[in-house]
This record gives C-alpha cells, structure tokens and sequence, in this order.
C-alpha cells in the first residue's frame, strides 16, 4: 500500500458508506467532511514522499488485470501529476464544507447522496491522474463522466439535463477517439515488440519513433479528447452549459480540476508519445490558444450571468496553459504547469464567493446586483481578492505562472505572445467590471432592498463574524437586512486567501516540484524524430 492508493481508495470508501446515510443529512456531512479532512492530510507524506531529483515516475504500483492484452492497473505520479492530485485534495473538503452555504439541493435530493458522489469523484479523477497504463487512464477518463453528469443533472438549474447531457455527449466521443489511437498505438508496441501493450512509458519509448505520418494521425486522436477537455476553442462549447447550469460545489470542481485532465494530457501522453507530432502540429495549437485567449475574454467581459462569466474566464486561461505547453520553452511549460495549479485556487476561489453571493441575492444575474460591499464588506473584500488573483495581479499566486508563459514563449513566438498579452488587458477590465457591478455603487436587487425585519436599526453598519448588517439607500427609500461572512464561510475561504497570496510571493516549492518533470517532458520532445 503507498500513499498514492490510500488516496485513491479513501474517498471510494467514503463514497460507498456515504450512499448507505441518504436519509441522515447530518450524519452524511459530517461523515464526507471527515473523509475529505483526512484525504488532505494525507497529501502531506505524499508529498515529503516524493522526490524532485528521483524517478519520473514514483509511489508506483502495478496489478495484472488483463495481462493477455498487455493491460494492467498501474498508478504513478510525477511532479506534474502531484500538484494536480494535491489541489483536488484540497479543493473537496471546501465544497463539502460549503454544502448548505453555497448551495440549496433541490427537494428530494439528500446530502448523502450528492456528497457520495463528489467523493467518488474525487477518487476517480485522482486515479486519472496517476494511471501510467494508457488502457487504464482511458476508462477512467470515461468512468469520472458518470459522477459528474449525475451531479450535473441531479443537482443543477433549471436546464441542467441539456448542459449534463451535452457535456457528456462531448467528453465521451472524445474519449472514443482517443481510444482508436490508444489501439493504435497497441498495434505499433505489437509490431515492434512481438507482443502488444498499453505501458505509458513503453508505448513513450515505441511510438516516438513511427513515422511523422503515423504519429499525426494518433495525436490527433488524443489531442480532441484532451482539447475537448481542456477546453480549447472551438471545442468549448460544452463549458458554458455545463459551469452555468452546475452547483456551486460541482462547478468548483469541474472548473477547477476536471479541466485540466485536458492540459495534462498534453503534457503526459501527447508530447513524450508523439513528438514529431507535436513540432509539426504545434503552430495549430498556438494559433487555436492565442484565440482561446482573446475569444474567452472578450466572450467573459459581456457576459450577464455570473457563472458563465467564469466559464468564459477559464476558457481565457486556458488558452494561456496550451501557449506555453506548446511553445516548448521550459519557462513557458513550468508556468503553464504552475498555472493549471494556480487557476485552480483563483477560480476556485471565485466560484465559492460567486455561490456566496447567489446564496444571499437569490440571482446569478449581474445586473440585479449593486453595492453589496455597503452590506457585506468582508465578503466584497474576498471577491476582489479572488479576482485580483484571476487577473494575475503581482503579488498574488497567478502572477508568476502567467508572466513565465509570455517570458518563456515570447523567445521563438513574440507574435502569439503580444496577441496573448491583449487577454491580460481585457482580464483587468472584466474582473474590474464584474466587482464594480455587484459590490460598488447603489444597493440594489430585490433581495437585497426588501423591507428590513422589525426592529432592525436604520443606521447603515456591519458587525463582524456574520452579524446582522443594514444599510440605508436615502434615493431608493429601502433597507434590507443581510448578513455578511460568518465563521464556517470564513474558515472554508480561509485556505484560498493563504495560498493565493502565499505563492505569489513564495512560489519556489512548487516550482522546484513540477521543473524535473518539465524537464523530462521537453527532453522527450527533442529526442523525438
């Protein structure tokens, strides 16, 4: 047993107790919060486990399954997978926790169930990130759908069962291109090796050296299921849909963590398996990023619903992580990889405190939103933390990854890179626009200037730790009483502010973790044909 398969086996065994407490709501919250606590502890000896200088792959461990086939269970990680099991860890005891803050299940549902699920969840996009059998890594990149789309679909706004079903019907046809190119890269182990099979670094070793031909056709196989993923324009469309019609908690989720088995696929099978590929097909990439970038941000800025602003925002972001994955500079990649972590934390972050304040205002329209910081000044300050970090303001976490995807790709590609810089431009426009909309300005929205209870004080003030908080708007001659941040929303944002600020001044350890890795992928690209 390694640390890497208590990871993964944790949350499926709280998965499974969790869907016998369906009708003890408190008993199944109380149960998940545990489950995910410990989960994220355990990243701690994970993490001091491994080692930067060692293996590419560490904490491995193999299992037959089908050996005639040449398949097997086999889980790894390297620095690249690392950060990216560490940020789901983290990511779902805070959506736990915020279950009933950020979110209203609807009638009939338990929390049982809905937690069962996330926790699921959370054990199979682990395991796709540390499969290193190719076999292995597609059905479960199938599998992490079902959580998802029932999640989607169970749990979501009123057209949930078109975004579920949309976001399936992608994600799978995807995944069933990969799997004709996964074969096909079984057929060329089986021609050179006498026998076929479905090893990550096997395959890595046999199929860099097929014909430039061949290898396009493969890689453009995984590319569409990995930019369907990501997701790059104009393979996006799912996105939108699915973050605007999901939960709080399921969007933080999907946006956050499932997005990026897309970017991490790039890095782990389709530069070291198809580098000759890769060169060949990169300034496609490049040119389909640099529009991600711009289209994203445009696309965010006349959004009018919040959730799909942040859809569009990442769409943005994305674009920013494919330039520097396929720039191939090491600064470029290791900020790109930093970036998947980082945007992680940012929009996460973000997402929480656009559920705290549909929670209080009833809407995720922006325009029925005005001057909420008058009434909950703690948590228009979390808001604007969690934008500044998403418009890589220096100082905070995104800051460094973005800076070094233009340092590192403006070296061989100066033109994507000015074009990309124009996405900085807009994000500091959009991100401004949305805080000045919802917290600055007159109090407005209905929820917000209903008549205040009786006996609430008509002198505008706040009082700390999520007290009663009125305001007065003399032109509109209405008060509302509303509350601003308590304790428990507190402590779940808490671990977002420290780390947003934290790596945007001391971003060293995760640097130092993901550069080996970086490095090996790049050699792997240049040792190619």
């Amino acid at each position: 047993m390694t640390w890497l398969l208590a990871l993964i086996l944790l949350p499926l065994a709280g998965s499974l107790v969790l869907a016998f407490l369906k009708g003890n709501d408190r008993a199944a919250m109380a149960t998940a919060l545990v489950v995910s606590i410990v989960e994220f502890l355990l990243i701690i000896p994970f993490w001091a486990s491994y080692s930067p200088s060692g293996d590419r792959i560490q904490q491995a461990t193999t299992m037959d399954w089908i050996p005639s086939f040449g398949i097997h269970i086999s889980f790894g990680t390297d620095g690249i997978s690392l950060i990216m099991i560490a940020v789901i860890a983290l990511l779902v005891p805070i959506v736990v926790g915020g279950l009933g803050l950020t979110d209203k299940l609807p009638a009939g549902r338990s929390a049982g169930g809905f937690l069962s699920l996330i926790l699921l969840q959370e054990a199979i996009t682990i395991g796709v990130f540390a499969a290193t059998d190719v076999f292995l890594f597609y059905v479960l990149f199938e599998i992490m759908l079902i959580p998802m789309y029932f999640l989607i679909g169970g749990y979501g706004g009123a057209n949930r069962q078109y975004a579920a079903v949309k976001f399936f019907l992608y994600s799978f046809l995807g995944g069933l291109i990969m799997l004709a190119s996964a074969i096909g890269a079984y057929s060329l182990a089986s021609d050179k090796l006498g026998k076929g099979t479905f090893d990550w670094a096997t395959l890595v070793t046999v199929v860099r050296d097929a014909p430039t031909g061949t290898q396009v056709w493969l890689f453009l196989g995984f590319f569409l299921a990995f930019a369907i993923k990501a997701p790059l324009v104009p393979f996006h469309t799912w996105l939108p849909d699915a973050a605007g019609q999901a939960p709080i908690g399921v969007a933080v989720l999907l946006v956050g963590v499932l997005d990026k088995v897309g970017t991490f696929g790039f890095l782990r099978y389709l530069l070291p398996m198809f580098p000759a590929a890769s060169k060949t097909l990169a300034p496609l990439v490049l040119v389909l990023s640099v529009i991600g970038v711009v289209y994203g941000s445009i696309l965010a800025a006349g959004q009018s619903d919040m959730k799909r602003f942040l859809a569009y925002v990442s769409i943005a972001h994305f674009g920013f992580i494919a330039l520097g994955i396929f720039t191939f500079n090491e600064q470029a990649m290791v900020g790109s990889v930093s970036y998947m972590l980082n945007h992680s934390l940012s929009t996460g972050m973000l997402i929480v405190v656009v559920g705290l304040i549909v929670r209080r205002g009833g809407s995720t329209r922006i325009s029925d939103y005005g001057g909420m910081a008058k009434l909950t000044p703690l948590l228009g300050g979390m808001l604007l933390i969690a934008g500044l970090s998403a418009l890589s303001l220096p100082g905070t976490n995104s800051f460094v990854s973005e800076f070094l995807v233009l340092l590192g790709s403006f070296v061989d590609h100066p033109v994507y890179t000015i074009i990309a810089t124009v996405g900085m431009v807009l994000a500091a426009a959009y991100v401004l626009w949305l805080y000045q909309r919802i917290m600055q300005g007159p109090v407005r929205g209905d929820a917000l200037l209903s008549p205040a209870p009786a006996g609430s004080s008509s002198s505008a003030g706040v009082e700390s730790g999520g007290a009663v908080a009125t305001a007065v708007e003399p032109e509109l001659g209405a008060k509302k009483a509303i509350k601003d941040l308590g304790a428990r929303e507190i402590a779940i944002l808490a671990p977002l502010v420290i780390l947003i600020i934290a790596l945007g001044f001391y971003p060293k350890p995760v640097l130092d973790t993901i550069t080996p890795s970086v490095q090996a992928t790049l050699s792997a690209v240049q040792g190619g044909k």
